[in-house]
């Protein structure tokens, strides 16, 4: 709302630049990299006493999920003492902290939407250190809202990925290049600009705690490609693999769509399908 002032971390990321679009009309502060360094405690602090936020929204993390098998203490820092520094600066500032999570703290194992009073059990290190995260902002920042999310892709990319999953299969269908894309495993591919929207619609409500957030309906990786390709006229060489055949580093959930139960009982417009999403982002990205 204007007047209240917001911290975006991670302001030219990908959820984070839609983020700074959508909260224009705020109070914004918007910080990169280059303006805050969330594992320096000390200098954490500094940048926002300076800025004095009353909302700060954090969106950076360590997301290459197979290179933080192998980085382990790197993800650990960012995804979890990092954000151990920001909830402890701002419950000294009084400062409301808004922590972006994710669906791959569950093992995937449910088989049926995942609602925030599940227990999780992450089955990787990235998984494992978002949940680290999660509990440092609980214990510690009395003022707080935790945003799983799942499957984001966005106009800005992902940097720390080289792009996202849309970017990445029209990328290989330009290049020609055969595609294979795995079939069992089940999430809700989200749009950063409607979580974004989202996120100021919870904000508005003074909503605090644990929420799920993301689109509605559910889909294999490999039906995501093929809406893609449908929804852009293309078609290239596609075909279905399994979890097995792909051979990545690390283990993902099978099945780790959100229920957001709490959303619906907070009385806040409904969420539109993954689908519906994915076609508005495909004729900004044309």
């Amino acid at each position: 709302m204007p007047g209240t002032r917001v911290a975006v971390i991670g302001a030219n990321g990908q959820l984070g630049t839609d983020l700074v679009d959508v909260f224009s009309d705020w109070d914004l502060v918007p910080l990169t990299h280059a303006d805050i360094e969330v594992c320096d405690f000390v200098h954490a602090r500094q940048i926002l006493e300076r800025a004095k936020p009353d909302i700060v929204i954090n969106t950076a993390a360590f997301v290459r999920v197979d290179d933080c098998e192998d980085e382990a203490s790197k993800a650990f820092w960012i995804n979890a003492f990092a954000v151990r520094n920001l909830a402890h600066v701002c419950a000294d500032l009084n400062t409301m902290l808004v922590h972006i999570s994710t669906d791959y703290v569950f093992d995937g194992k449910k088989r049926e939407p995942y609602t925030e009073e599940d227990l999780p059990n992450p089955i990787n290190v990235y998984g494992a250190s978002k949940l680290a995260g999660e509990h440092f902002v609980q214990a510690i920042c009395p003022k707080h809202l935790i945003i799983r999310t799942s499957g984001l892709y966005g106009r800005a990319g992902s940097s720390g990925k080289g792009g996202n999953f849309v970017e990445t299969m029209v990328r290989l269908a330009e290049e020609g290049k055969p595609i294979r894309v795995v079939d069992d495993q089940r999430l809700a591919p989200t749009y950063t600009r409607d979580l974004a929207q989202k996120v100021e619609g919870l904000l508005l409500q003074d909503s605090h705690g644990l929420l799920h957030l993301a689109s509605a309906g559910e889909c294999s990786w490999f039906q995501f490609a093929e809406m893609i390709f449908r929804q852009l006229g293309l078609t290239p060489d596609l075909k279905p693999i399994t979890t097995a055949e792909l051979g990545a580093r690390a283990a993902r959930p099978v099945f780790s769509v959100l229920a957001y139960s709490a959303w619906r009982g907070g009385g806040l417009p409904g969420i539109r399908t993954w689908d519906k999403a994915l076609q508005d982002y495909v004729s900004q990205i044309r």
